[in-house]
């Protein structure tokens, strides 16, 4: 069933969540960008930045960071209440486990704004922002697999051996994103590269990264070889093998330049939010049901007898 074929609110709905797919891996990599930049605590306040909804004597790079990262959280939030609110009145129209799921997302974001308000208060600890990051990229994930579903009226269970893998890639991907984040938000790899030590994050995460690469290139390759549906979904599985080389590239890169380019680091986080959401899709993908054909019924009353 193609899109335009659903009920006009699951179609909305659709693109509202794919947009807020978009906005929220936005929000992660300007909520790097924020980090790299050093850029966490130059709104000393929270929710407002110096007093003001918008600063202006003190609007610098590092507070427009800041604030921007800010004002994308409201407006997700904002847009997750409208889609839960339109997912409650129009639920008749909507799988079941439509409102439920949006509620939830709005909860995860109230969450998510109460965790960027500790990160500020309690001046950027680690566990805390890494926090931060690791219940991004579940939104990111929840909403990428939401928009697939939502797109899909009617199919049937992917194969087992096709949740099983993608699920598992989904979970190392952000596993690994989440011991890149602990790496970052305690400057390890900064006291590493220069005085030799705190070298235990930044080993983890370099044993770890061939190893989360391995699963994912596998669940490609085992789709490819399988056929059928799953060598049909060849495009995003493609773009996830393109997404992972990047990021082994990246990630060598950063670290040959010992972490003095900071927009290689922002594309490294970028390049993680893209392929947490690409494996999400994947994950939630199912086959189109095959149409049913109708015996055919003759009526024998009508035929003329045909002679000879």
């Amino acid at each position: 069933m193609t899109t335009l074929s659903l009920p006009i609110v699951r179609r909305r709905l659709t693109q509202l969540s794919a947009h807020l797919v978009v906005a929220v891996v936005a929000l992660v990599v300007i909520g790097g960008a924020t980090r790299v930049m050093e850029a966490g605590l130059a709104c000393p306040d929270w929710p407002l930045c110096y007093g003001t909804l918008l600063p202006g004597k003190q609007m610098n790079a590092q507070v427009f960071l800041e604030w921007f990262h800010r004002l994308d959280a409201f407006i997700v939030g904002m847009a997750l209440l409208v889609q839960a609110i339109v997912s409650v009145v129009w639920r008749r129209l909507l799988p079941r486990w439509m409102p439920w799921l949006s509620l939830a997302l709005v909860g995860m974001v109230a969450l998510q704004g109460g965790l960027g308000a500790l990160t500020v208060l309690q001046l950027l600890p680690s566990g805390i922002v890494t926090a931060h990051l690791v219940l991004a990229l579940t939104l990111v994930a929840l909403l990428s697999g939401l928009t697939q579903r939502l797109q899909q009226s009617v199919g049937v269970s992917a194969p087992l051996w096709w949740r099983g893998l993608s699920l598992l890639a989904l979970v190392a991907v952000i596993g690994q994103s989440l011991l890149g984040a602990r790496m970052a938000t305690t400057w390890s790899a900064q006291r590493c590269l220069s005085g030799g030590g705190a070298c235990q994050w930044v080993s983890l995460h370099r044993t770890t990264a061939m190893p989360v690469a391995g699963v994912v290139l596998v669940f490609v390759v085992v789709a490819l070889l399988a056929g059928g549906w799953a060598r049909r979904q060849w495009p995003l599985l493609a773009f996830v093998s393109a997404l992972v080389l990047g990021q082994v590239a990246l990630g060598i890169t950063t670290f040959r330049l010992g972490l003095s380019q900071p927009y290689v680091t922002i594309s490294h986080q970028l390049l993680a939010a893209l392929l947490v959401a690409v494996l999400a899709a994947l994950a939630a993908r199912c086959p189109d049901q095959p149409p049913v054909h109708s015996p055919v019924v003759v009526d024998g009353t009508t035929l003329e007898t045909c002679h000879g």
